[in-house]
């Protein structure tokens, strides 16, 4: 029996309609045979949901975690059908340039004992323009927040989408000390499930493990 096919524009709608009405539930994978996808305009921000590992592999612009792949810039899904790859690709050709004083959004890819190494996926106000970066930038534990920092694992961890404004372009610097800054979307350390805040501190809706981070003010939004 053939299966039955659903129009693009009815499943953009049902994306639309899930994202307003601020549910929790995951839209469905994008798929694989609709691909290229240049002509979709799927508009995603960061930590937006669009394919799981078994169809896709992550590209540009996107991070897996556990089976399921999320957007880590803001702007519009695209899939390769010879790589079956998925990427989070800008609309403009002109690449901007990261300054000091650019707010960003990074992924945590590593975690030393008074640095957390992460990796640039987008800047405020420049979302939909692909820019080059080289190498990771840097978390100093003395640029995390105001106070003292006794332990930086209590603050940041893998795989955590981070917001942060650049202080240095010279060795890629950046500082989590204003409210509005900090880890905007975390995952539960021992089941990986998205972490939700409870008052100050971040609580897994799976496990009930209690986390905490340098939350910024804009947690679990996806706005930067």
């Amino acid at each position: 029996m053939k299966s039955e096919v659903v129009p693009k524009k009815a499943k953009k709608e049902k994306a639309k309609a899930s994202k307003a009405s601020g549910s929790d539930e995951k839209p469905e994978p994008i798929p694989a045979e609709e691909d290229n996808m240049e002509d979709e305009s799927i508009f995603v921000m960061p930590g937006d949901f669009v394919g799981t590992t078994e169809e896709f592999i992550a590209g540009d612009g996107t991070y897996a975690n556990v089976s399921d792949i999320f957007s880590l810039n803001i702007g519009y899904v695209n899939i390769d059908r010879k790589s079956r790859k998925i990427s989070v690709i800008p609309k403009t050709d002109i690449p901007p340039v990261i300054e000091e004083g650019d707010v960003v959004v990074a992924q945590v890819v590593n975690m030393r004992d008074s640095v957390a190494l992460v990796n640039i996926g987008a800047i405020k106000g420049k979302g939909e323009r692909e820019f080059q970066t080289n190498g990771s930038a840097a978390i100093h534990v003395s640029n995390v927040k105001d106070s003292y920092v006794k332990n930086l694992s209590y603050e940041f961890s893998m795989s955590d989408i981070v917001k942060a404004k650049v202080i240095n372009t010279q060795n890629m610097r950046l500082s989590t000390a204003h409210k509005s800054l900090g880890v905007m979307k975390a995952y539960c350390s021992k089941c990986r499930t998205p972490l939700v805040k409870d008052e100050k501190k971040l609580k897994c809706p799976a496990c009930g493990r209690t986390e905490t981070r340098k939350i910024s003010a804009d947690y679990g939004t996806g706005i930067i």
